[in-house]
Order: structure tokens, then sequence, then C-alpha cells
């Protein structure tokens, strides 16, 4: 009996294997390792891509919304960090609707740049006179940073419509280069200083204007990486927008669609065995009965692994998991109850402070970042903001504690102080390379994006991006995985 040619056997082949590998069962049981932003939009991203009857158990020692945490004052809440998201954020925007959330009422209010001494930068009621103080005060620096930004963004939005046919990226160096190419990857060795200057940008509005929204946003100066600068900058430029009732509402909703398991216990680590010939992950948790583990298919840690944040440990693993180098940055929120003294700003009579937003040059001698008059996370119809000479609920932002002098500084009196003390972002100048996306088969890490760049649509692209090539890896779909020329393939496709 003949046997047909290799060429009909191996195209026939093919599409057998192809057929086997769509067909593969889905994963039992997925282990979230964090349910801040980042795990409860992965677990969410997880369920769509392989189906509710994956079990899906997401481990949290504290709140759910991670970061996105609110304080209370007087019976009403304040966001404490992560108050603003960009209109471009179309994941987060994606979140809100299909939870049937609300954007949050904008309360207007104007911001000023301050030396220390004095205000380098005031923001006006009127548009066309902001313009001209610009202008006046640096040419036309703040046109090539705005034509500088658009590039970047432009270019950044070309992820959701990769995301949208499937495609993944197995590493932050390859997503960064589908997007902009080696000049993206560049961009996260470089600091966001030297970009500007290359592209016309003044040193005079490098020191006053971009250290004061870097140092409201990471805490940091001008020596960030340009591509985490860029995306800060474009958040400060744009028009931005809150969840009403919350931006934490965002993870708890996400994570009650999917129905998820929240297990209230640390993960201590991860140690690995095999199955049938394939991985299994025994998750090792600590949780207020005491110390237990559970097995798993595929695990997602959306918490960092750097030693200075956590003790996670990976054992039987060959070749072993290597250490994450680098350090976060300490981050103090103070949320106080009080009247300003606006006479350290310059403004005897309480009255006519007209600054809700009081950004900072990189000055030694000041000890806070940034502070703003804000507002609660309900806004009525019929919410005003408090005048400058009342009590109001103003967070201040800075890299130690406020002691009582410095309080007395910023405020005349004050009825309450609400600390909280987190290392919240990365210090970008310990790292000279990026985390990796995949640590194992199926043990993937999600955090590590906060090394591009820190922001809730970032950690939304990132959980989208895990879960994709977890999914395209699980049913061996490699052509979904990593593919050059990624625009061409897209426009074809449409």
């Amino acid at each position: 009996m003949a046997l047909p040619p290799a060429s009909l056997l191996l195209p026939a082949l093919g599409v057998l294997l192809a057929a086997a590998a769509a067909s593969r069962a889905p994963p039992r049981s997925i282990a979230v390792v964090g349910a801040g932003l980042g795990g409860s939009a992965v677990a969410y991203f997880l369920q769509q891509h392989f189906g509710p009857q994956v079990q899906l158990d997401v481990y949290e020692p504290a709140g759910v919304g991670g970061r996105l945490a609110t304080v209370t004052v007087n019976k009403q809440q304040y966001e404490s960090r992560g108050a603003s998201i960009h209109t471009l954020s179309l994941h987060m925007q994606d979140f809100v609707k299909i939870l049937g959330l609300k954007h949050r009422r904008e309360v207007a209010g104007k911001s000023a740049i301050f030396s220390g001494e004095h205000f380098v930068l005031e923001e006006t009621d009127w548009y066309l006179l902001n313009l001209f103080r610009l202008w006046w005060h640096y040419g036309i620096s703040f046109l090539r940073l705005q034509m500088w930004v658009e590039e970047v963004m432009e270019k950044f939005m070309r992820i959701y419509k990769y995301q949208a046919h499937g495609y993944a990226f197995s590493s932050l160096e390859e997503l960064l280069r589908s997007l902009g190419g080696d000049a993206f990857v560049n961009m996260t060795q470089c600091s966001v200083a030297e970009s500007l200057l290359e592209v016309g940008v003044t040193q005079r509005f490098v020191d006053d204007v971009i250290a004061a929204v870097l140092r409201s946003s990471y805490g940091q100066s001008v020596l960030v990486p340009a591509f985490a600068g860029a995306m800060s900058l474009a958040g400060a430029q744009g028009s931005t927008w809150a969840v009403e009732g919350g931006n934490k509402l965002v993870c708890s909703g996400l994570l009650k669609l999917t129905k998820a398991n929240v297990i209230l216990a640390r993960v201590m680590g991860v140690s690995l065995h095999s199955s049938e010939g394939r991985a299994l992950y025994q998750v090792h948790y600590e949780g207020s009965e005491g110390q237990g583990s559970a097995f798993y298919d595929m695990v997602v840690v959306t918490t960092p692994l750097h030693p200075s944040r956590s003790n996670f440990t990976f054992k039987n693993f060959e070749p072993p998991i290597a250490d994450f180098p680098g350090a976060f940055q300490p981050s103090v929120t103070s949320v106080v109850h009080g009247y300003l003294n606006s006479s350290y700003f310059g403004f005897p009579d309480p009255k006519l402070f007209p600054f809700t937003s009081i950004l900072t040059t990189d000055t030694p001698d000041l000890f806070f970042n940034v502070m703003d008059n804000i507002c609660p996370v309900n806004i009525s119809a019929a919410f005003r903001r408090k005048q400058p000479q009342e009590a109001a609920v103003w967070r201040v932002l800075s890299q130690q504690p406020l002691d009582k002098q410095q309080l007395k500084t910023l405020f005349r009196s004050y009825y309450s102080v609400q600390v909280t003390e987190r290392q919240t972002y990365p210090r970008y100048d310990t790292a000279k390379s990026l985390p990796p996306i995949v640590l194992h088969e199926n043990l993937f890490y999600l955090s590590g994006v906060e090394w591009v760049a820190s922001s809730m649509e970032m950690i939304a692209v990132a959980a989208k991006n895990v879960a994709l090539l977890a999914y395209n890896r699980w049913h061996q779909d490699l052509e979904k995985i990593d593919q050059k020329d990624l625009m061409h393939k897209v426009k074809t496709e449409l």
C-alpha cells in the first residue's frame, strides 16, 4: 500500500495538531495573588478567555482595592491615592460601563506650582491667559512637550487594537517594541529630562513644571525614565475623571462579576510540582486560621516581588526564579481636616487664596510633594467646595511623615490627621532592566509593568496582556505571541 507523499501529510498533521491544541480543556483552577486593580482585572480577563467554569481564587490579606483605598473623614470617604483616570484609559472606561458605575461629577479648581518661597506658575480661570503665561515664562516649551507626549500616546494606543485581536507579549520589552520600536524600549533607560531637552524643551521648564508633575505623581525627580514620565505628563495634560463612590469600586465590582473566591490570606510562596506530565503549582498562604496551601494549574502574581516589598519564596523551580532587583519609593499620604495656613504661601488673607492644588518644585527645603483640597468620593448635585477660609479636607503627599512643626506650617489648626505610609511606586533609579512576565510555564508576574510606568491604565493593560498570554500559551497558539509588524497584521485582519 503506497503512503501519501510528505507534502500532503505535513499540512494535514498541522491541522490536526492545531485542532488538538484548540480543544484542550481549560485549566481547572487559577490562583491570583493580590486583589488590587491588577488582581481584579486579570481575574476578569482570565474568565473572559477561559470561561466561567474555571475556579478563580484571589488571595488578599488586606482589603480589596489595594492602593485605591479610601479614608473616612466626618462620615465621608475620600481617595487616599489613585484619584485620577485619563480620558484615554479605555480599559478603565470599559470596566465602569460593564459594572454600571458612573463618572464622578467634576468640581473645578485651580493649580499652582510653589518653589518654597513663591509661586512660579499660577493657573487662572481663563484658558487663553494660562497659555499666554506659559508662553511668557517658557516660550514654546509647553508646545514641544505636548507634541512629545502626544506622539508617545498615539503609539501607545496601538495596544488596544493588538489586544482586541488577541495578541499578547511574553516580555515588557516585546510589548514596548511592538508599540514604538526600540525607541520605546530605550525610553525605559533614559531620563525624561534628557528626552525633553533633546526635543527643545528648556531647562527652566523642566525644573519648574516637569519636576512638579513628577513629584506629585511618582514622588521622584526628572531623572525618572522617559516612558514613565510621558505617562505621568499625559495624565497632567489631558482631562481626567474618577469613579462616583470611589475608584476601588472597580476592583470589588470585577471580582463580584467573575464570582471569584476571595481568600483573606497572605501568600508566602509558590512551589512547583508535576501531575500527569504537566506543571502544578502549590500556593502556600497564611490567614487568620493559620497556614495552608492549595494546588493550581496556573498562578498570576499581581503584588510586587521585590525583596523590599515581600518575602515571597519560590521552591522546586529549576533553574531557580531569580531575585528581582530594585527598590520602591517611600510615600506618605496625610489626609488633614483643617484650616489652611495661606500666609505660608504668601496670602495673609485666607479668603483670597485661590488654589485647590499646590504642586512643588524640587527644592531641598520643601518637605511635601503636593497638596490638594480633595472632594469626597460621593458628590451630590448640591455639593460645593469649601471656601479657602473654611476647614477643608486636604491630601498632602510627602516622602517622610509630617512632624508637628510641618503640619503647623501648612495649617493654622486642624481637627484630624490620618497618615498612610506605603512604598507605592518603584524607585526608578535602582534597576536597569525590566522584570519578566513569564516566571514559569503557567506562572506569570503582572506587577513588573510598574517599572515601565505606574498608573491604573498601565496595570489594566498589563492584566489584559497576561490573560491573553496565559490563554495563548495554554492553547499553544504561538501565532498570537510576540508577533512582529503587528500594525500590518491587524490591518489585514480587519
